[in-house]
């Protein structure tokens, strides 16, 4: 059955790893009835300094990025925009896997489904040489103002995934059915009173810059801050350091 109501999702993250790096900002397009019928955009505060590469391909500043919201007011928000809709996106699964890393650590259980315009386009133009958002865009005529923030993907996703579903659906409908989202993600567990409380000593003393603030880091990430710290300053002067 294919799919009529649905949203279609964009993220952009500080990187490329769901346990390690940060959602920066959630766009997404309602569509009921075929019909847009809601938007959706948040940016979302990342506690850090952007990398000067994101900051070109995005165009948000630092400044813009620290009066983002809190993740968790934004995530929450986003998924109760959601409702129980399928999910369409390019490459969904690389967008889920941070939404799902962020469930799994607040033990939240929740299956969803998804339509990949990746897949379709894998499937239905293999001879094309490049299947990413932007080059599909441009080959379906999708006039596109401003690339690399979230809503305006999503936007322009919603487009493309109209005009596949047109050309395609009757050639291989089973792309546009919908199907379950799988991504195996671990509980990140916070870290510990004792590494918050010695990193933030060591802070003072170093001048630490770690990309997530210390009262946010998890267990395993204090633990390789500290490895970090002992291999580039010697295992003495650490533990020194920590006695000051």
């Amino acid at each position: 059955m294919t799919v009529d109501d649905y949203i279609v999702v964009d993220l952009e993250m500080t990187g490329l790893n769901p346990r390690k790096d940060r959602i920066l900002e959630i766009g997404a397009v309602k569509v009921k009835g075929k019909r847009i019928t809601e938007t959706f955009s948040k940016l979302i505060r990342p506690n850090a300094a952007l990398n000067p590469k994101l900051i070109e391909l995005t165009g948000i500043t630092d400044e813009e990025a620290a009066s983002g919201d809190d993740l968790d007011v934004a995530v929450l928000q986003f998924l109760e925009f959601a409702e129980e809709l399928t999910w369409v996106g390019h490459n969904i699964i690389f967008d889920y896997s941070f939404i799902k890393q962020w469930e799994i650590n607040r033990r939240i259980k929740q299956t969803r489904y998804a339509v990949d315009t990746l897949k379709i386009a894998r499937k239905c133009l293999p001879d094309l040489e490049k299947k990413t958002l932007d080059h599909l865009c441009g080959r379906y005529g999708i006039e596109r103002l401003v690339r690399h923030r979230a809503l305006e993907d999503a936007a322009a996703n919603q487009e493309l995934y109209e005009k596949l579903e047109f050309q395609f659906i009757n050639h291989s409908p089973d792309l546009f059915v919908k199907k379950e989202l799988q991504y195996k993600a671990k509980r990140q567990t916070p870290a510990t009173q004792r590494q918050k409380e010695w990193l933030m000593h060591l802070s003072k003393c170093y001048e630490l810059n770690t990309d997530i603030p210390i009262e946010q880091l998890s267990r395993s990430e204090a633990s390789r801050l500290m490895d970090r710290l002992i291999l580039q300053y010697g295992k003495n002067a650490v533990l020194a350091g920590r006695e000051r």
